[in-house]
């Protein structure tokens, strides 16, 4: 049996009134999401643990089938994976956003969605006035990059708000904090000067773009170790396919395959039907391929009720109506990994709706796939791992 996880990033959230007291994910049209539901099998998957962070890496770890508490991984550790970053025993990785602050507002905790060619001659800046022993910094994709810090294990105890979580309220009190927080703060600072005579935020502002202020670490990670290989684990093979660091570092760390697909993004300009067709061409040479699509939970995080409806009917139209073409031969799982409600911009830890469907899989009389129609199956696996077991078993 061959087995597709479709993952809608962020694509759950909470009912608004401009769409009827509908969510973005019912508002949608979604045919055949719809069409598996009544095939299938439809519920709520607990993804995010009590007292987990409610986020991507948490949910994601879950719908892989492993325990975001006992094999817990810090998202910076997870991030430097997919870079092919190697961390010593005493060096820590944390997230670095490139930010926009503007009179002490988080204006944009992406700076205005910057290019990633850009984004890292930024940071190639910063690295050649700040690097040395104790810091080095390493450019990802569009705004996200990691910077790894030697000799300072006191950084993981730190309090961190990520910049998405305070999208347009004050940044004031928000930078890391604690015993220690002072390295990462003068960094900041010095990061600051650098960017305010960077010639690329020069460019940029004559373009009338939005400029990097600011640099915003956050989400600390140590090098993990005692991790399971998927394949130990589940006894199959396994490829992934996504446009952001996060899940390629859990590919890595899980030693799931890693696809390589022209055109996947992190966004709405994401290549859908290539990403579909390169995860099942995979599908010839393993036993499940992951399809995970960022699109959703970006505009969840831009509040823009609009984009999120159009990122999850892209992903219907095309990616969906071909899973659902090969219902015959496919088992298929498809789930957000978390809300991410319009009203607060950014995750929430609770239930997020699923469908199952395929050869072996028994219906439970849902006919539509939404937060609603999930919660009326009274069907609920708690923990969210729990969902993998439904699909392979």
């Amino acid at each position: 049996m061959k087995h597709v996880i479709l993952i809608l990033d962020g694509a759950a959230g909470w009912p608004l009134a401009e769409l009827g007291s509908r969510t973005t994910l019912a508002a949608a049209r979604t045919p055949n999401l719809d069409a598996l539901a009544a095939a299938g099998m439809v519920g709520l998957a607990q993804t995010v643990p009590p007292g987990a962070e409610p986020s991507s890496s948490a949910a994601c770890t879950s719908i892989l089938g492993y325990d975001p508490v006992a094999d817990y991984v810090g998202r910076g550790a997870i991030e430097a994976a997919s870079l092919g970053i190697s961390l010593a025993s005493d060096e820590i990785a944390l997230r670095m956003n490139l930010v926009h602050i503007a009179d002490c507002t988080m204006a944009s905790y992406s700076c205005g969605h910057i290019r990633t060619e850009e984004s890292r001659a930024l940071v190639d800046e910063i690295a050649a006035e700040l690097e040395d022993a104790t810091f080095r910094f390493f450019p990802g994709v569009a705004y996200r990059h990691i910077l790894v810090v030697k000799g300072h294990p006191e950084l993981l105890d730190l309090v961190y708000t990520p910049p998405h979580d305070i999208s347009d309220q004050s940044a004031e009190g928000r930078a890391p904090s604690g015993d220690g927080a002072r390295t990462l703060l003068d960094l900041m600072e010095r990061a600051r000067g650098v960017l305010g005579s960077s010639p690329t935020n020069a460019a940029r502002i004559a373009r009338g773009d939005v400029p990097a202020t600011d640099i915003w670490p956050f989400w600390p990670g140590a090098a993990p170790g005692g991790l399971v290989p998927f394949a130990e684990k589940r006894g199959i093979s396994a490829a992934l396919t996504s446009g952001v660091d996060l899940l390629n570092g859990l590919a890595v760390l899980f030693g799931i395959e890693r696809l390589v697909i022209p055109g996947v993004t992190d966004g709405g300009d994401n290549d859908y039907r290539a990403q579909i067709a390169g995860a099942l061409e995979a599908l010839d040479d393993h036993d499940l391929v992951v399809v995970h699509v960022e699109s959703p939970d970006e505009e969840g995080h831009a509040g823009s009720v609009e984009g999120k409806i159009e990122a999850i009917e892209a992903i219907d139209r095309d990616m969906v109506s071909v899973l659902r073409d090969r219902l015959g031969d496919l088992r298929i799982l498809a789930m957000p990994d978390h809300p991410t409600p319009i009203e607060l911009k950014t995750h929430v830890g609770e239930p997020v709706p699923f469908v199952m469907a395929g050869p072996g899989v028994a219906l439970n009389a849902a006919t539509e796939f939404h937060e609603t129609a999930a919660a009326a199956t009274g069907f609920v696996v708690d923990p969210g791992r729990g969902v993998v077991d439904l699909l392979l078993g």
